[in-house]
């Protein structure tokens, strides 16, 4: 009930026109004003922006919020330009060493033209390598023009010893920034996906020799566990379009229900795989058959309190960081998921003192500079 009420004060138009673009007909300015803000904030103005492809459709937009969206589809555009070139870059930098890359999230979306990257944003390009690689890797990168972001001892020793990934590298020219993973969670955590198992199902990717994907259901797997395991929930509603998009889509495959199940007890991603399916039907109406929600119940619902809980925290914490969507509890919410995201990843003897090195570092550190990013938006 709370998660109902919780969309319908806050974004029920952007909701319903991501799933429902024609909808927006019926807007008058002060809600596409609204709209447009909502969208931004949430990384989805590109989105929209796709999602309004058809001419007939923009012409119908009153001309103030067109060219926002104008201007969105082009920055869309010319990332995945910038996006498809960088990943030609890093594969061109690994395949002297016979190295495979497995892009994962947004580049995977895009290389792959994927309908989850149409006016998909994001900030870097993530890769899975096999670990066994993983020293050559980077010492391949490094010859090639990046370098490590990360100078503090600690946090180095926390990503090589602890984390699923090494530190972001950033080349020292382009100042583009790549994220070098060697499986989805870390070690520490509760849940323990075997990542050779996930490179056993990688997949080509169209015009590239080297460069693949995860398979379809390892894709949908791995947002819902980067979105409802890592915690990172800036971009929440953004990674929940992701979602429904890639369930839509993959959906179209014979036995695909049945299949997501199956591959999420094998991978020990079932209770990440419930939230995905209850969060996307209840707030972007994907079509999830009822079958396929029972049997995701069944092997990843939470007890019911804090199935409860959960429902709370997720309903403020996925809507977008703008003052129209926040209330008295939306801090609380997503402090306690930052909180929770620790608590998944790491034993308390790590998390304790983590925790309390971070809140220091950030109390007293100097606010950052902004960085390059491949997105402008």
């Amino acid at each position: 009930m709370g998660m109902s009420h919780k969309i319908g004060s806050c974004c029920e138009v952007l909701l319903r026109v991501l799933h429902a673009p024609d909808s927006a007909a019926t807007l008058e300015l002060k809600d596409w004003d609204l709209l447009l803000r909502q969208a931004r904030r949430a990384s989805l103005l590109s989105r929209l922006a796709m999602v309004f492809g058809g001419e007939a459709m923009m012409e119908a937009i009153p001309f103030r919020p067109a060219q926002h969206l104008v201007s969105a589809r082009m920055i869309a555009m010319a990332q995945k330009r910038a996006v498809k070139w960088e990943v030609e870059q890093i594969c061109r930098a690994l395949n002297g060493a016979g190295i495979p890359i497995v892009l994962l999230k947004g580049a995977a979306y895009v290389c792959a033209d994927l309908p989850a990257g149409q006016g998909r944003i994001f900030n870097d390009i993530d890769v899975l390598v096999p670990r066994g690689m993983l020293e050559n890797v980077e010492k391949v990168l490094r010859f090639n023009g990046w370098a490590s972001t990360v100078e503090d001892e600690y946090d180095q020793r926390y990503y090589r010893q602890w984390m699923h990934e090494l530190p972001p590298m950033r080349h020292v020219k382009r100042k583009t920034v790549i994220d070098v993973h060697h499986t989805i969670l870390p070690e520490t955590a509760r849940l323990h996906p075997d990542p050779e198992k996930l490179l056993a199902g990688m997949q080509l990717v169209p015009g590239y020799d080297n460069v693949y994907t995860l398979s379809n259901i390892d894709m949908i797997l791995h947002s819902a566990t980067h979105l409802f395991h890592d915690g990172e929930l800036e971009n929440g509603l953004r990674d929940l379009v992701d979602l429904d998009a890639l369930l839509r889509h993959f959906s179209k495959d014979e036995g695909f229900w049945d299949q997501l199940v199956e591959r999420a007890v094998e991978m020990d991603l079932a209770r990440p795989l419930y939230y995905a399916l209850r969060y996307t039907q209840q707030m972007l109406q994907t079509p999830v058959p009822g079958v396929a929600m029972m049997a995701a119940a069944a092997i990843g619902r939470p007890p019911a309190p804090l199935a409860w809980l959960m429902d709370v925290l997720f309903a403020h914490a996925l809507m977008p960081d703008h003052p129209s969507c926040d209330d008295a509890l939306t801090p609380l919410a997503r402090w306690m998921l930052y909180i929770r995201s620790h608590y998944l990843r790491m034993p308390f003897h790590l998390l304790i003192p983590h925790l309390v090195r971070k809140a220091i570092k950030k109390r007293f550190s100097p606010a950052p500079l902004d960085e390059p990013k491949l997105e402008d938006n």
